[in-house]
């Protein structure tokens, strides 16, 4: 079965190769993947693969085996990420990886399709939209895109400071991300007369200063930080009556990220009250930690040392980066997770409109994915 998977992959280089450099070519905004995903529907068309729409641009992919057993997913996010150029105008790149995530994903399927590797169960691949904009997983949990599964997989390359091409690990554990916005409410009054108002600034002041004032428990991974405030009018003689900030929070765990939010809410609260103003704090986005299983990451381990080796398989990675991939593991306590760090060489980094990585991880990452689904619907 190893070498099947390994050798149909390698027949098939030049065309995965391909898919990337068109996914490439057509990078688009979180729920706008309209493009992407009918490229990626026409080939699953193509090799009689049946898909099912969950959202307007979010579908799946299933190949149904002829006997009962595990119904195993692998999910893709297809979104690309907003850039601004000099003119001020807005421009889309796949700066993330998703693309590669994408065409990885599909040519799993394909393959385990064209080497019939689905006995039993299922194998459901989940085109995701919009995971840059923290809402995408969340949608296709609810219309249903997940219902039934007993395991998840995902997949995201990773940056050279973190893992090499040649390695991977099986969990990437995410840390929980929040982003909330501020905002502060005083009373309008002219300059000269400050007595008669309340300075919004002043609370937001008090507020930014209790944030940063805060603390969480210094062994585990938290944040949270101010990240754009705006306030003040067109007059400078004007107290002003409101002020809104944005904080960015992060958490390594579920129940920290509550308290994290809790704490900064009594932070803004009391800092508005110091001066007499009042403080709205708005959850703009949130995306839970991952939350894996032993079993998955078990499974996922052999499939990367039976690609990469014994070597090739590294310690699971911590990193305060999140991903709404574990939106599926809220809905559904008992789905069993794992998340494939795939070393690609990116450089410099994630999230630069600059960012390049090794193609050779298209095909590894193929490899790993096609072989974990296979192991768990073919034995």
């Amino acid at each position: 079965m190893r070498e099947e998977i390994i050798r149909t992959v390698e027949a098939h280089r030049e065309e995965i190769l391909r898919t990337y450099r068109d996914l490439h070519a057509i990078p688009e905004w979180g729920l706008e993947e309209f493009k992407t995903s009918a490229y990626i529907k026409e080939r699953l068309n193509a090799a009689g693969i049946p898909v099912r729409a969950f959202t307007e641009t979010g579908f799946t992919a299933e190949v149904v085996g002829n006997e009962p057993g595990p119904r195993v997913g692998l999910r893709a996010d297809m979104d690309a990420l907003p850039f601004k150029n000099e003119a001020g105008e807005t421009y889309y790149v796949h700066a993330c990886g998703h693309d590669a995530h994408s065409t990885m994903v599909l040519w799993a399927l394909l393959v385990l399709k064209e080497l019939g590797l689905v006995k039993k169960g299922l194998a459901r691949a989940i085109f995701q939209p919009a995971e840059e904009r923290l809402v995408g997983a969340k949608r296709m949990v609810e219309a249903g895109a997940g219902k039934d599964l007993d395991e998840l997989y995902g997949v995201h390359i990773r940056p050279v400071q973190e893992v090499k091409l040649g390695q991977a690990a099986a969990a990437l554990w995410h840390g929980a991300s929040t982003v909330a916005e501020v905002t502060i409410t005083g009373k309008a009054a002219h300059g000269a007369r400050p007595h008669l108002g309340i300075n919004a600034i002043d609370g937001a002041a008090l507020a930014i200063l209790g944030i940063n004032s805060l603390w969480a428990n210094p062994a585990a991974q938290w944040s949270a930080k101010v990240t754009k405030i705006v306030g003040g009018g067109v007059a400078s003689n004007i107290i002003p009556d409101k002020v809104t900030f944005t904080i960015d929070m992060r958490a390594e765990t579920n129940p920290l990220m509550e308290e994290i939010i809790n704490k900064v809410k009594a932070a803004c609260t009391g800092g508005a009250a110091a001066v007499g103003a009042t403080a709205e704090v708005r959850i703009l986005g949130s995306v839970p930690a991952a939350e894996y299983d032993a079993e998955a990451i078990a499974n996922l381990s052999e499939a990367i040392k039976d690609v990469l080796g014994p070597e090739g398989l590294i310690e699971p990675i911590h990193s305060p980066g999140s991903d709404d991939f574990h939106e599926f593991k809220m809905a559904d306590r008992t789905l069993k997770t794992a998340f494939l760090a795939l070393g690609a060489d990116c450089k410099p980094g994630l999230h630069d409109p600059q960012m390049t990585f090794d193609p050779e991880a298209l095909l590894i990452g193929t490899k790993i994915l096609a072989l974990a689904l296979a192991r768990r619907l073919n034995s």
